[in-house]
């Protein structure tokens, strides 16, 4: 039998309010190299879901990068895949892609993700920009803020284009709670079900859904489909994330904490408190899932 991580949620949380987490990531750390064929390997975690700069309605308290970077190293985290609060509500995105380019290339750990809306004049250039000037392995959309579905043209343009690049789609099901969002910018969950018959039709693209909740993740059309992809920002529950591993496969969820909007712990703990993965399901989820996905490789 494979060993489990044993992980006390009281403990995590009182221990992340007193002192931070760096005690408890190395603890885990320790708990996962018992599998034999790992035992000299630390372990990896790769954030696949960053946000870098101010949310305009009210200041978070990462949302400045150098802190943001120095609490995911104490927690352990090698790599973190970061987009920009910019790139949902500026016009021009390649002015924000570029301030985001920059920005990452202050800290090791930061792979910048732009931005794409393709409700906007010339969108396409912001494509071109973001794979070939600046070397982004993925691009972030947000069609809740920019007003479009995903059963428009554009968005199926979006996904050929991004396959002729060989980057990641990273489509973000939602950035807040919809019970705090401002009275006058009220922003639904974006509906997913047109992706399959997109999926369908272009099995060689690559999506990664971001923020979906369980219920989201876990609709029983997602199975017949490798090349997408989800994180577990909102996977709420203690069996949530063995659940979709089981349905989904552990190889098609990738960790992602939603930081800063949301506490990076909060992620580690949904991981952990299940005591339902094994070492190996842990280090996929962790980082070996995000590797691959970020290679083109999803089996």
């Amino acid at each position: 039998m494979m060993p489990r991580v044993v992980m006390n949620r009281r403990e995590l949380l009182r221990g992340t309010l007193a002192v931070g987490a760096a005690s408890w990531a190395a603890s885990a750390t320790q708990a996962a190299e018992a599998s034999p064929s790992d035992e000299q390997l630390p372990l990896q975690i790769i954030d696949t879901n960053v946000s870098l700069f101010e949310w305009p309605f009210r200041r978070l308290p990462l949302d400045q990068t150098g802190r943001l970077v120095e609490k995911l190293r104490s927690l352990g985290v090698t790599q973190a895949w970061a987009g920009s609060f910019d790139g949902i509500f500026h016009r021009d995105l390649q002015r924000a892609n570029e301030r985001l380019a920059k920005e990452c290339e202050r800290f090791p750990e930061l792979v910048p993700i732009g931005s794409v809306n393709p409700t906007l004049p010339h969108w396409e250039r912001d494509v071109e920009s973001c794979a070939n000037r600046w070397k982004m392995p993925a691009i972030r959309l947000h069609p809740g803020y920019h007003g479009y579905t995903l059963e428009d043209p554009r968005f199926a343009e979006l996904l050929e284009m991004a396959e002729e690049h060989g980057i990641l789609i990273q489509i973000a099901v939602a950035v807040e709670d919809q019970r705090t969002q401002p009275t006058m910018l009220r922003v639904p969950d974006v509906d997913l079900l047109p992706l399959e018959a997109l999926l369908r039709s272009r099995p060689k693209s690559r999506v990664q859904v971001l923020n979906a909740n369980a219920r989201q993740a876990s609709q029983a059309q997602w199975i017949n489909f490798p090349n997408l992809a989800f994180d577990v920002s909102r996977t709420d529950g203690t069996d949530a994330v063995p659940m979709l591993c089981k349905i989904l496969g552990v190889e098609r969820l990738l960790f992602g904490s939603h930081t800063p909007f949301l506490v990076p712990e909060a992620a580690m703990i949904r991981v952990h408190e299940s005591e339902l993965l094994s070492s190996e399901d842990l280090r996929q989820v962790y980082a070996k899932n995000a590797e691959r996905w970020l290679r083109g490789v999803q089996s």
